[in-house]
C-alpha cells in the first residue's frame, strides 16, 4: 500500500507517532522536529516509520538533502493536527474540571509587554493563584499566534486586533504613545506635539516582525508621512536598544507609556514629548482559543489583572469596550 507493507488493520497509531509526524510535517527537518518536542533524532525517526507501518501509507519522501510530505502525507498530516488538537483540548477540559487556577498556564507574551507588565502578573498569580504553575515564554506575535494554534500556549499577553480567526481576544487596557528625543531636541517636554510632526522626523524602529513596528508605522502613515518622508534607515532588535541609539542622537521614537520609565528613566540624555490629541495608543488583550475549555477561568484572570494593572500609566477597559 504505497510502498508500505504489512499494515496492521488492528493496530492503532500512538500519541508519541502523531506527534512525531505532526512536527517533521511542519518543519520538513528531522533534527529541528526532533528539538521542537524534545526527542531525539533516531526516535522520532522510528516514531514516524512505526505510524507508517500502522497505517499503511508511505508519509514522507526522504531524500539525502530534504524532507517532503508524499500526496498521502499532505492530507493525514491534517487529520494528525486536528487529532492531536483535539486531544489537547480533552486534556484543557479535564484540567479545568479539577480545579480552576491549578496546574500548568502556558502564557505567551510579546517582547514590547513582557519588561514593563510581567511583575504585576507574577505578583498577581504568587498572591492569588498560589496553586497555579505559570509558565511565561516571551515571542513575536507571529510566533505566538502558532503557538496558541498548535496548543503549545494556553493565553497569550499581546497587542490587539490580531484579525485571526477562532482567537478571542479579551481587552485589558489602552495605553498612549509617547516621543522620545535627545536632549535639545525642538519637541523635546512639549505636551502638545501634534502628529503631523512625525512626517518627517528621523524615526527609529524595531526590527521587522515587531508588532510595535507595525504601530508606529501605521501611526505615521495617518500623520501623513509618505514614501517620500524621512526612510527609516537604522532598526534595533528591543526598545533598550532603541532608547541607546535615541540618546546617541541618532534619531527619535515612539514608546508605549508602561515602557517610559524602565527604558529611560536612567538616562539624562532622553527627553519625552507628550502628543496632542487624539493621541495614538495601542490596545493590550489577552487572547485565547475561541471555545477554550478554561475560557471562564481565563475571562476572571482577565477581570483580575486588569485591578492588578491599574497603577500604570493605562486606561482600563472592560470587555464590552
Amino acid at each position: 500500500m504505497n510502498g508500505v507493507n504489512g499494515a496492521g488493520r488492528g493496530k492503532q497509531p500512538s500519541l508519541a507517532q502523531l506527534r512525531a509526524f505532526a512536527a517533521v510535517a511542519r518543519h520538513l527537518h528531522f533534527r529541528d522536529a526532533a528539538a521542537a518536542i524534545g526527542m531525539s533524532q533516531p526516535a522520532l525517526s522510528g516514531a514516524v516509520s512505526a505510524l507508517e507501518e500502522t497505517l499503511g501509507v508511505r508519509l514522507l519522501e526522504r531524500t539525502t538533502r530534504k524532507v517532503l510530505l508524499s500526496p498521502a502525507g499532505e492530507r493525514l498530516a491534517v487529520r494528525t493536527r486536528a487529532v492531536l488538537a483535539a486531544v489537547g483540548e480533552l486534556m484543557e477540559e479535564a484540567e479545568a474540571a479539577r480545579a480552576p487556577f491549578t496546574g500548568v498556564l502556558r502564557l505567551g507574551v510579546i517582547p514590547t509587554v513582557a519588561p514593563y507588565l510581567l511583575p504585576a502578573v507574577l505578583r498577581l498569580v504568587r498572591e492569588r493563584y498560589p496553586a497555579l504553575d505559570l509558565q511565561v515564554h516571551e515571542e513575536q506575535t507571529s510566533a505566538l499566534l502558532d503557538g496558541l494554534g498548535a496548543g503549545r500556549l494556553d493565553l497569550l499577553l499581546l497587542a490587539v486586533p490580531l484579525g485571526a480567526a477562532g482567537v478571542t481576544e479579551i481587552p485589558l487596557f489602552d495605553e498612549d504613545f509617547v516621543l522620545v528625543t535627545p536632549q535639545e531636541h525642538w519637541l523635546g517636554g512639549r505636551v502638545d506635539i501634534p502628529r503631523q510632526a512625525l512626517r518627517e522626523l528621523p524615526l527609529l524602529l524595531l526590527d521587522e516582525g515587531h508588532c510595535l513596528r507595525d504601530q508606529a508605522l501605521d501611526i505615521c502613515r495617518e500623520a501623513g508621512r509618505g514614501a517620500d518622508g524621512a526612510p527609516v534607515t537604522t532598526t534595533a532588535a528591543g526598545l533598550s536598544t532603541l532608547v541607546q541609539l535615541v540618546a546617541g542622537g541618532l534619531g527619535v521614537t515612539l514608546l508605549p507609556r508602561t515602557a517610559l520609565q524602565v527604558e529611560t528613566g536612567r538616562n539624562d540624555r532622553l527627553v519625552t514629548g507628550y502628543f496632542a490629541e487624539p493621541v495614538p495608543t495601542r490596545r493590550i488583550a489577552l487572547a485565547m482559543r475561541s471555545g477554550a475549555a478554561r475560557q471562564g477561568e481565563f475571562e476572571e484572570f482577565a477581570v483580575a489583572l486588569r485591578e492588578a494593572l491599574a497603577d500604570l500609566p493605562v486606561r482600563v477597559v472592560s470587555d464590552g469596550d
